[in-house]
Formats: C-alpha cells, sequence, structure tokens
C-alpha cells in the first residue's frame, strides 16, 4: 500500500480516519447550490461523494465568486477541515477555505430528467458518471475480486489463456474471425480449451478474461463481448464440479452482501433473496425439466434447448440457484463426457439464477479417452490440424477432468437484479453497437 505521506490529496472513501484535520480532495461537482453566503458542494471523486461548505468570508469574495460559476462535472480541487455531521451524506463534511477550479463543464448532457437508453448509450462514456452506474460496477468490481479470491484460497493457479486461437470451442456459427498473417484465426469463445491444458499442468486452474460470440441477437442477456472465469480442475467428475460450482457463487453472494451494502441500496435491490444463496444448491435433471415444462404448459419436446422463457420458468420454482444436468448429447458441445449410463446425455450441468435470471454457469466433466474424442472431433467436421494439441493431452497423461464457465455479466446483472445485460460492463458491444 502506498505511504501516506507520499500523498498530497484525500480518498473520500477513507474521510472519517482524517476527522478534524486538514485534506485535499480532488473531484467533479455532483451537485451544488447556495444560500446568501454559504454554499454548498456535493462533491465526487470516483470513491464516494461528500458535502462541502463554502463560506464566503471563509474563502473570500474571488472564490466565492469562482465558486458560483461551477456547474454539473466541472473538475476541482477543494481544501478544508474534516467536521462531523450526522446528517451529512457519509456522516463528515468540509469545511472547504480554499477551492481550485481546473475545468468548468459546459453543458453537460446527462441531466436529472428522464434520458431514453438510446441517448444513454451514446453517452455511456458520461453515463458512467452516475450514481446507479456507479453503484453497479462497484458491485462488479466486488464480484471479480471475490471470484479470484475464492479460487485463490482453494490452491487454484489463474493461467491465462489466448485472445486469438485457430480452434472452435462452442459452434461455428458465433466465431469472429480475423486474418492472422495468411491463416485464419478467432476471437476466443471460451478460455476453456486451453484451461484444460493448464489444468494437467497445475491440477487446479483457472482464466479469467474476455470472450466473443457472433451472435446476432438482440435479447437482455446476450453481448458480444463479454468475460468468463473458466476453472478446470484434474481429477474431477461432474459432482465434484457442481460442488465447486455452488461453493464459489455462494461465497461471491455473501462478499457482495458483506462489502457492498451501500451500493445495493442505491439499487434498491431486495437482499433477502440473496441472502437464501447457501450451499447446497438443488439439482435437477433435463428430463425431469422437460417434465416440469409441460405440466406448466409448455409445447417443448425433449432434446430440444432451453430458451429463456423455459429457464425462466424453471429457476422461478426455486429460490436459490439450481443446477440442471445430463442434457441430451445432440446438443452439447462434442468434448463432453457422456454419461455412462446413457450415451444419448453428457455430464454436463447449466446453473441457473433464481428470480428469472436464466443460464449465469454452464460446465461439465471432460471426455478423457483420446479415441472417443477423435471420434467425435471428425463427427462434428472439426479440424485434426486445429485440434491435435488438444487431443495430445488424452495421449499423455490423461485424467478425468471437469470445469464450468461463469459468465461475469450475467452474474452482475442478477446479483444487481438489472432489466439488462448493457448497464453491466463499462463499454457494452452488441448487435448493431460498437461506440463508444
Amino acid at each position: 500500500m502506498v505511504e501516506k505521506e507520499h500523498l498530497n490529496t484525500t480518498l473520500i472513501c477513507r474521510i472519517q480516519e482524517h476527522a478534524n484535520q486538514s485534506v485535499t480532495l480532488n473531484g467533479w461537482v455532483y451537485n451544488s447550490r447556495r444560500s446568501g453566503k454559504i454554499g454548498f458542494l456535493l462533491l465526487r471523486d470516483g470513491t464516494g461523494t461528500i458535502q462541502c461548505i463554502i463560506v464566503k468570508n471563509d474563502v473570500g469574495e474571488d472564490q466565492f465568486e469562482s465558486f458560483k460559476s461551477l456547474t454539473q462535472e466541472s473538475s476541482l480541487s477543494v481544501s478544508g477541515t474534516v467536521v462531523e455531521n450526522e446528517r451529512a451524506p457519509g456522516g463528515f463534511e468540509i469545511q472547504v477555505n480554499t477551492l481550485t477550479i481546473h475545468q468548468v463543464s459546459e453543458e453537460y448532457p446527462i441531466t436529472p430528467k428522464e434520458h431514453g437508453t438510446e441517448f444513454l448509450m451514446n453517452n455511456r462514456h458520461l453515463w458512467l458518471r452516475s450514481k446507479r452506474q456507479h453503484a453497479i460496477l462497484k458491485i462488479r468490481h466486488e464480484i471479480i475480486k471475490a471470484t479470484r479470491d475464492f479460487f485463490d484460497s482453494n490452491d487454484f493457479t489463474l493461467v491465462d489463456t489466448p485472445i486469438l486461437t485457430p480452434n472452435v470451442c462452442e459452434g461455428t456459427t458465433t466465431l469472429f474471425e480475423t486474418e492472422y498473417f495468411g491463416q485464419r484465426a478467432f476471437l476466443a469463445q471460451s478460455g476453456q480449451l486451453y484451461g484444460e491444458a493448464n489444468a494437467f499442468a497445475f491440477g487446479r486452474q483457472y482464466n479469467f478474461g474476455p470472450t466473443f460470440r457472433a451472435e446476432k441477437s438482440k435479447t437482455r442477456r446476450h453481448l458480444l463481448e463479454f468475460w468468463m472465469v473458466e476453472p478446470e480442475i484434474a481429477y474431477c467428475d461432474l459432482d465434484e464440479d457442481m460442488v465447486w460450482a455452488e461453493k464459489m457463487l455462494e461465497f461471491i453472494v455473501q462478499r457482495v452482501l458483506e462489502n457492498r451494502k451501500f451500493e445495493l441500496e442505491i439499487l434498491e435491490r431486495d437482499t433477502s433473496m440473496l441472502e437464501k444463496v447457501k450451499a447446497p444448491f438443488p439439482r435437477i435433471s433435463y428430463t425431469e425439466c422437460v417434465d416440469m415444462l409441460k405440466e406448466g404448459g409448455f409445447d417443448f419436446q425433449w432434446g430440444g434447448d432451453f430458451g429463456s422463457p423455459e429457464e425462466t420458468y424453471i429457476s422461478e420454482k426455486f429460490d436459490r440457484p439450481v443446477f440442471v444436468h445430463r442434457f441430451p448429447s445432440a446438443i452439447k458441445a462434442f468434448y463432453m463426457k457422456r454419461d455412462p449410463e446413457n450415451e444419448d446425455l453428457v455430464m454436463g450441468m447449466d446453473v441457473l439464477a433464481p428470480e428469472g435470471y436464466g443460464e449465469i454457469i454452464g460446465g461439465s466433466e471432460r471426455e478423457a479417452d483420446h479415441d472417443t474424442l477423435l471420434k467425435r472431433i471428425n463427427a462434428d467436421g472439426l479440424s485434426l490440424d486445429d485440434f491435435q494439441w488438444y487431443l495430445d493431452l488424452r495421449k499423455y497423461g490423461s485424467v478425468p477432468h471437469a470445469g464450468f464457465g461463469m459468465g461475469l455479466e450475467r452474474t452482475v446483472t442478477w446479483i444487481c437484479k438489472l432489466s439488462h445485460l448493457r448497464e453491466t460492463i463499462p463499454f457494452p458491444r452488441m448487435y448493431g453497437r460498437l461506440r463508444p
């Protein structure tokens, strides 16, 4: 940690450490008003907001006139004394003796009035400064940190996987292709295949990074660029895989409840539902889900893939995340191990979030046999040249292994109880939107 004496400014989030001391704050105007010779400035610095009291007799006429010129999102520094005031936001305020204006913001486009989604998305670079967006991204940060802490404390090693790959992982219809010095390359749909190689080297590994799906979808659950954490574990079967997933989710949710109460309050999130996220989670088979859907009036046939309506219906039957396992092999990826008791099923699982938020985790036990995997690659018409290295893993010390991927943005959407993924990432990439 940087020693305090090396810093010449104070962060608002640590203001309680400086009661009755003189401090300097750098930030931006969140709001301001004045009454006669007294000004009230709500200053934000990215870590919090604080009320600053500006008295004309304390700062002088020139500086008070400068204060009167301030507009929303003007940048400035203030120096003064930290005093306790239980009525002030955060319980402290600054009695200002000096203010320095860096730039006066002119006609800031985002105002307290209602704005349409298209307008806010076009101004995403500014919308990030709003209280709601700030709270969402603070919770996103907490989820990322909790995820890393969970795996790090359970003897996993973070091993990065490539963004540019020659391999198809989740099907050929959702690839972003690029030219790679005369060869074809793709933006990674997942780091999983490389994660399997890493697991055979480290035992327990995870990778955490951006992934890409070229899906021409405009639903509230899809982004073209999103982040996934993908643990991969050697000597692990489907049952253990599900235990790791539920323990991770419980850890993440409890950390958010503990450390982000303020942000959850800003979002008006009913935390009673999150408090129920405790292991073990219910486990139901795909076949049981089909029966449940039919009983609920869905015209759904065994062998089909669940869409958002089906996932929502299933998840709303439970007060915590639920595992759906053993899917039809025809709708799942080539690398998933088949159920030894039924070749038509794979040893795969999804985690559906409660409150109708659908799939947030997908995983499986992987096929560990070389010849079986080779047949699957050929059956799917995939290039043996591209997957020879992947087959090597089954030739040199192959073992049962399993893993899963958790979509970060879908998890943030659920925990924050948002209506759309676009608010969960600083600059969302969606079908038809590349800017800002």
